[in-house]
């Protein structure tokens, strides 16, 4: 294995820090020397705007892009499409010709959802994209530009995003448990459950081995191990939380995806195969329960300091 540590740290530009892998990226690479951090929230760095991308991007010539930004909220896209197709394709698109033309390799975060979810047993890389919606859409067509401009890239597709920040599956588990006495969860969509904050740690540990001279680009998947469905990771999260506070919640039951009645179509099956990811560059997987034990200790101890600085 290569060393971490290099005399001069790779300079990278983070998009998009204040969604949850941003979020979770920023905080590990400001704090490993390995790494020189430019970093910008959505409303400092809009890359929908190709002349907002070209003066940062010129300005602080980076050694890498890391693009965490996206249009993700599902149920809301079909409101929002020009939005979402100007942030998961056009941004794309922007980014990868200001790091062509500048020679940055770019890594970007896709998504699961480029796949119908008919195919159970977990989707590879070399899996046919067919999108059930506009979401998925949307970020299929921001890998296709982006693999038609730039060379030198990494797409990361992940699926069944958690954390502290921001709206997903956990969060809202949590808050309808602490609110309703009966909640429901579907029982037949499968996925695996990944924390931000392990997505973090493989980008980490794929940015350092490029820099290191590894010509690994191309597209990868990463979730953490363990198939399991909606209701088996909310009754996850409830017996997590259940540690911390006495939930109002009584009753936990299983539904059809159909009975729940969102505006936007879902893959029945979210599995993604992670075995290019580890054989490229050596990373595994780790299993979601013990990351959903780390994030719901972790959530208790934001809330107990955002109530002591109330």
């Amino acid at each position: 294995m290569t060393q971490d540590f290099l005399t001069t740290p790779a300079k990278i530009l983070i998009t998009g820090v204040d969604g949850q892998i941003g979020y979770f990226l920023n905080q590990a690479t400001q704090n490993d020397p390995f790494f020189s951090v430019v970093a910008f929230t959505d409303s400092k760095l809009d890359i929908s705007s190709r002349e907002q991308v070209q003066q940062q991007l010129s300005e602080h010539q980076p050694d890498y892009v890391i693009n965490t930004t996206g249009f993700n909220a599902v149920d809301r896209v079909e409101a929002h499409s020009e939005r979402c197709f100007a942030l998961n394709r056009d941004a794309v698109e922007n980014l990868a010709l200001v790091c062509n033309e500048l020679a940055i390799p770019l890594i970007h975060l896709s998504s699961d959802y480029v796949f119908d979810g008919h195919y159970a047993s977990g989707y590879t890389e070399d899996d046919q994209a067919h999108p059930l919606g506009l979401y998925g859409e949307s970020k299929w067509q921001g890998e296709e530009v982006l693999r038609s401009v730039l060379a030198k890239h990494v797409i990361l597709r992940v699926s069944w995003v958690f954390s502290t920040i921001g709206d997903n599956f956990m969060r809202r588990a949590l808050l309808q448990a602490r609110q309703q006495e009966e909640i429901s969860a579907a029982d037949d969509r499968r996925g695996c459950p990944t924390s931000a904050s392990d997505i973090a740690r493989v980008i980490v540990a794929i940015l350092k081995q490029l820099h290191n001279g590894a010509e690994n680009w191309g597209t990868y998947h990463y979730c953490c191990a363990e198939v399991t469905t909606r209701y088996g990771f909310t009754e996850a999260v409830l017996a997590a939380a259940g540690q911390y506070e006495k939930l109002k919640v009584e009753k936990l039951i299983p539904i059809s995806s159909s009975d729940l009645g969102s505006d936007a179509e879902r893959p029945a099956s979210s599995v993604l195969v992670c075995t290019k990811l580890l054989n490229h560059f050596g990373i595994r997987q780790r299993p979601w329960r013990s990351q959903l034990v780390a994030m719901i200790r972790e959530q208790y101890q934001n809330e107990e300091i955002n109530d002591i600085t109330a």
